[in-house]
């Protein structure tokens, strides 16, 4: 995300004399694991999270402590961005897609308690972890269980129906 590179570069000298601040880094679930058919905004958010990530070591290296920084990785907000993207039938009352507003609470609690990262909702932890330690083979199996391997198909057939020149190839 080039607004937080640019707003990061253009605030971090001062906070850096100062050693005092919070940096927020938003970037998604799939900034941790991915999906299909979305690859460049998974790639955009993995970009996110290294960016985050490299920042907080550079901050602990030179012994900022005072600068804290807080990762917020939720799993789909309704705000229609996603709309038809669509998990397992059965596991939709499970993990249904977050509101606004809760999304924002959760965050705004991780900051003020200084977390280092969040995963909003929680539940989304378990595939960060399993992507971690487990086999590529165990985490296809999960993966395509959840039906995240079709996940995308419905949000991008919506996406069609809306681009009237028919050229466009999502996937």
């Amino acid at each position: 995300n080039k607004t937080n590179l640019h707003m990061t570069k253009a605030f971090l000298p001062r906070m850096k004399e100062q050693n005092h601040g919070h940096i927020v880094t938003v970037a998604s679930a799939l900034g941790l694991f991915s999906t299909a058919c979305v690859e460049d905004y998974c790639a955009s958010k993995f970009g996110a999270v290294g960016f985050h990530e490299s920042l907080t070591h550079e901050l602990i290296a030179e012994d900022l402590n005072g600068i804290k920084t807080t990762l917020v990785c939720p799993y789909i907000v309704d705000t229609g961005m996603f709309a038809g993207c669509e998990i397992r039938k059965e596991l939709r009352s499970i993990i249904p897609p977050l509101e606004p507003l809760y999304t924002v609470q959760q965050s705004m609690k991780a900051i003020l308690a200084e977390q280092q990262m969040i995963c909003i909702p929680r539940l989304m932890y378990i595939p960060f972890l399993a992507r971690a330690l487990l086999p590529w083979e165990a985490n296809v199996a999960t993966y395509r269980f959840m039906g995240g391997d079709k996940c995308m198909l419905p949000f991008i057939k919506n996406i069609e129906m809306k681009t009237s020149n028919g050229h466009t190839k999502l996937c």
